[in-house]
């Protein structure tokens, strides 16, 4: 892919060049044939870099167009949708219709909470060695509507961020992004049971808008910062909605993106080869894994922050209970 930053991030004060189409839209490549600006919209991606959609016409090659620009089918986002809409439906088949609107017993035996009491006298949560309540309260919703819209917001945001990104370092962000969330609802909340994927979802937010940093755009440019504060907006307006767990999710998803995204083009490149003219040396928002092993840094730090998060998460239990 042609970049218009193969050196790294830009400097102070540049300004991204606009699509050539479309003006009032940031270019993050250049064609690969014209060499002229173009936004995501207009991204048509051949075998080698991305064409304009007038190249595009004239070339022989095979692009794929429209939201296929930024190349794969969104796999990962497509199997969490599907796990977090078969738990729901387990909750509805365990407990009965009133889960549709309310909680379920899936949400009692696997929404996160510091400790707890059932009926039968049987102690419950995290203080009691059921760590596992961290990662399945992901998982698990209050009811239908809350799991339409969480998982609609999944939709968008994991297609863009798996195509973008690739699904190695989605998988990443929404794993820090997961356990963060945890954190701070654990942190904001700790006597309450909390349950739903949106510490995640805005952990997927935080991660475009360092992806977009990447890029040389602002976090004010970006596309997802008016959804972004409307959605903050509406966490702090309505009661009951987590707000450590979506402060927590969208903390740890920019932090995830940025060892992801920009950490490893600030490293210094190892010596090899160069390679062919046009050959592109970054995928979109990240260096290619098998193709720069500097990468791996940024996966190894995502790795600890994950651990760190499970870590203070049990402290901050602890302490609570």
């Amino acid at each position: 892919m042609s970049s218009f930053f193969p050196s790294g991030p830009p400097a102070p004060g540049y300004q991204p060049p606009r699509c050539y189409r479309h003006g009032d839209q940031l270019a993050g490549v250049v064609c690969q044939r014209c060499d002229r600006p173009i936004c995501p919209q207009c991204m048509n991606q051949a075998s080698v870099g991305f064409h304009c959609p007038e190249c595009a016409k004239k070339g022989a090659q095979r692009v794929y167009r429209g939201t296929g620009a930024l190349a794969t089918r969104p796999l990962l986002t497509q199997v969490l949708i599907a796990v977090n809409v078969a738990v729901f439906l387990l909750g509805v088949a365990v407990t009965g219709p009133s889960a549709l609107t309310g909680s379920s017993d899936l949400v009692i035996d696997g929404g996160l909470l510091t400790s707890g009491r059932l009926a039968s006298g049987q102690l419950i949560g995290l203080v009691h060695g059921e760590w596992f309540r961290l990662v399945t309260s992901g998982f698990l919703h209050y009811g239908l509507v809350h799991l339409g819209f969480n998982m609609y917001a999944l939709w968008i945001l994991g297609t863009l961020l798996e195509r973008a990104a690739g699904r190695l370092q989605f998988a990443a962000i929404y794993a820090v992004s997961l356990l963060a969330g945890a954190l701070g609802a654990l942190v904001a909340s700790p006597d309450a049971l909390t349950a739903g994927a949106s510490g995640a979802i805005y952990g997927l937010m935080g991660a475009v808008l360092a992806l977009g940093r990447s890029r040389g755009i602002s976090i004010r440019e970006s596309p997802v910062f008016g959804v972004l504060v409307l959605n903050l907006f509406i966490t702090f307006a309505i009661p009951g909605i987590s707000i450590g767990g979506h402060i927590g999710g969208l903390a740890g998803g920019f932090l995830a993106g940025l060892l992801l995204f920009e950490l490893p083009g600030r490293l210094r490149a190892p010596t090899k080869p160069s390679s062919p003219a046009g050959t592109p040396t970054r995928s979109a928002g990240a260096l290619a894994l098998r193709r720069d092993p500097r990468v791996l840094v940024g996966f190894g730090l995502c790795a600890l922050l994950g651990a760190a998060c499970v870590t203070a998460s049990l402290a901050v239990a602890t302490a609570a209970g």
